[in-house]
């Protein structure tokens, strides 16, 4: 029986994570699922959320944007548009991402705005800026928390 799988997290641009884990959970669009080694296979589209994974009894956490999980017996590969480790996010720019989404989303009676796209903007802000606080206190969460 396998006791391991092992979980790729891949961009356009990189690979971001590819490590043996104990298990993954994530946040789907159909709502939040947990894979365990030996997990039957399965494609999920990804919410933009967490994904999380147990290593050796810890829990660590990835910043996902949107993708797409496919899932094998002994095997995750997640397909992301983005996707970043705590240490990696840029909280400053996030900031400012959240600041600008949330002056858009001000303006939206007024203006006639991208209102889906302020609000996917505002979102992967605030995420990120959470996923990052979460990272330097050293807890976990659970995807879409």
């Amino acid at each position: 029986m396998a006791k391991s799988l092992l979980l790729e997290i891949v961009t356009p641009d990189r690979l971001v994570l590819g490590q043996e884990v104990a298990s993954v959970t994530g946040a789907g669009t159909a709502g939040a699922f947990t894979v365990l080694p030996l997990h039957i296979p399965f494609l999920t589209s990804l919410a933009v959320g967490y994904l999380s994974f147990r290593v050796d009894g810890v829990v660590h956490t990835v910043f996902v944007s949107g993708g797409f999980a496919d899932v094998a017996f002994d095997k995750v590969l997640v397909l992301a548009e983005a996707a970043e480790l705590p240490d990696e996010i840029d909280v400053d720019r996030a900031k400012r991402a959240r600041e600008r989404a949330e002056a858009r989303l001000a303006l939206e009676r007024r203006e006639n705005i991208d209102y889906v796209r302020a609000r996917s903007a505002l979102e992967r802000s605030v995420m990120r800026i959470k996923l990052h606080e979460l990272g330097k206190s050293g807890l976990g969460l659970h995807p879409g928390a």
